[in-house]
């Protein structure tokens, strides 16, 4: 048989279609055509399955051969085709045959020894492939990854010689089975945090309803601590939101299974780019904020972030996904993240402080926080000081209240959420918080006066009574009382600024 016709994957955002590898021997004088829109490295292919075939020991035909990866109209990315190309020569060769083919779909880039090497997005291939009815054939470092998916059949392989073996039928692979992460997830602890009860307080409720953060104090008063330990308080991860996350980090290449059902936490430094956060390149790849998918990305000292940066975070934070679009690709990634960002009071940092050497003058202060603009402001639901904690806390020793309990509650909370809405509060429509956050009668008189004098926006009110509802879910009180709109006006401190 001079055509042979094997199944593999190319990755598009967080899609991965199917790819059709057709291998076809023909007389001629000998070249090796790779046609179907392939990028550099699956052109270079080439080099790399010849000398894998001739390592192995096959017979590499002087003869015509012309591999079509279809659709033509779908780029192809990345050494995955190595694999499937190597084996349609050797079937269309007659060196190994052809009957068993079409069970498989493959994926693998090869070492000139024939060795297969570890991919990228093995588990965001297996996650859209489950439902082909073919197994998936790997090299044996992502194997695991690929497990992960419920009804997925993965053969984990180290070698070319190995696959072909198990299609002729000599020594069959067996299935892989993944062996389930026993070990919980270790975050730091929240009880190392000296003081800080109000911010403690308010990052539950964050964790609880799922809202965004900002925290504003001087240097030093633990606001980069508190969010390295908000992962810590979070519910735990159900198996889809770990699926997922698992699957987006796969494409970057970055997923360990070690870390498997542990909530993400992307730090950026201020000096990303708008790509960096949300994604981008001639072939689009996922930025940090679809990296820190179901989990935290933290922004340390967010005025320093270029404000057209910063920008780039509204529409993800409104909708929960991205767009990027280019003149010939268009992908979309989840973009479910919670914000928490930090910054310092004014340009030295010391305003508020009770050494009191900030010499700031009202004009400079008001310049600093204006490089956050308004509108993303509106977004963040929570928005609290942290002061400097006073000597007499630092001199004691550490007995705040640990992650563990503090995430107790928060799970509570979370599942009132999802049996009510099946949706934490963060994300209630405008009609769903009509009906599900009206307050009472003299907390809907406390919201009113809080819109007079803080002068909320339409989308800072409906914050408002989210952190409401949270708050409330958190006391387990099925009505929202004054004391909960009390309590989260007060996180609106920034919209009053000047």
């Amino acid at each position: 048989m001079s055509l042979a016709v094997l199944y593999s994957r190319a990755l598009s955002g967080m899609e991965a279609a199917l790819v059709t590898v057709e291998v076809h021997i023909a007389n001629g004088l000998p070249n090796f055509t790779i046609v179907g829109l392939p990028e550099t490295e699956v052109k270079e292919s080439k080099d790399r399955v010849r000398a894998a075939l001739q390592n192995c020991q096959f017979d590499f035909p002087a003869r015509r051969i012309t591999v079509n990866l279809a659709p033509a109209d779908l780029p192809k990315e990345s050494g995955r085709f190595d694999l499937p190309i190597a084996l349609g020569i050797l079937a269309a060769t007659g060196q190994i045959p052809s009957g068993k083919l079409a069970e498989y779909e493959y994926a693998g880039e090869l070492a000139l020894t024939g060795e297969l090497r570890p991919i990228r997005g093995a588990l965001a291939m297996t996650y859209r492939a489950v439902n082909s009815g073919r197994a998936f054939i790997l090299p044996q470092a992502n194997a695991a990854e690929a497990a992960l998916v419920e009804d997925a059949t993965v053969y984990a392989a180290q070698s070319l010689l190995q696959v072909a073996a198990h299609l002729t039928g000599r020594e069959p692979i067996a299935p892989f089975v993944s062996q389930p992460q026993t070990i919980p997830p270790h975050y730091p602890d929240m009880r190392e945090v000296k003081g800080q009860t109000q911010a403690k307080r308010a990052l539950e409720i964050a964790a609880a309803g799922g809202h965004s953060v900002l925290m504003m104090g001087p240097p030093g008063t633990g606001k980069s601590m508190l969010a390295a330990r908000f992962p810590g308080i979070l519910p735990q991860m159900s198996e889809a939101e770990a699926l997922q996350s698992a699957a987006l980090q796969s494409l970057d290449g970055g997923f360990n299974v070690a870390k498997w059902k542990t909530r993400p936490y992307r730090a950026p430094h201020h000096t990303a780019s708008g790509v960096a956060l949300v994604g981008g390149g001639s072939n689009p790849r996922p930025g940090e904020i679809s990296m820190a998918l179901h989990g935290v990305l933290f922004l340390d000292e967010l005025p320093e972030f270029d404000r057209r940066v910063l920008e780039v975070l509204r529409e993800p934070m409104e909708s929960g996904r991205i767009t990027i679009s280019r003149a010939a690709r268009r992908a979309d990634f989840p973009a479910q993240f919670q914000l928490i960002a930090a910054m310092n009071p004014c340009p030295c940092g010391y305003l508020g402080h009770y050494n009191g050497k900030c010499r700031c003058t009202p004009d400079q202060i008001s310049r600093y926080r204006s490089r956050i603009s308004g509108p993303l402001l509106d977004r963040i639901d929570i928005q609290i000081e942290v002061p400097a904690v006073p000597q007499d806390d630092l001199l004691n020793k550490a007995d705040g209240e640990a992650s563990i309990d503090i995430q107790a509650r928060v799970e509570i909370a979370r599942q009132l959420q999802l049996a009510r809405q099946d949706k934490p509060n963060a994300q209630l429509s405008v009609t769903e918080i009509d009906t599900l956050c009206a307050p009472d009668t003299q907390g809907e008189a406390l919201l009113r006066l809080a819109l007079t004098r803080l002068d909320l926006s339409a989308r800072a009110y409906h914050r408002v009574l989210k952190v409401a509802r949270t708050i409330a879910d958190l006391a387990d009180s099925k009505n929202i009382l004054t004391q909960h709109i009390a309590e989260a006006v007060q996180y609106r401190r920034m919209d009053k600024r000047g």
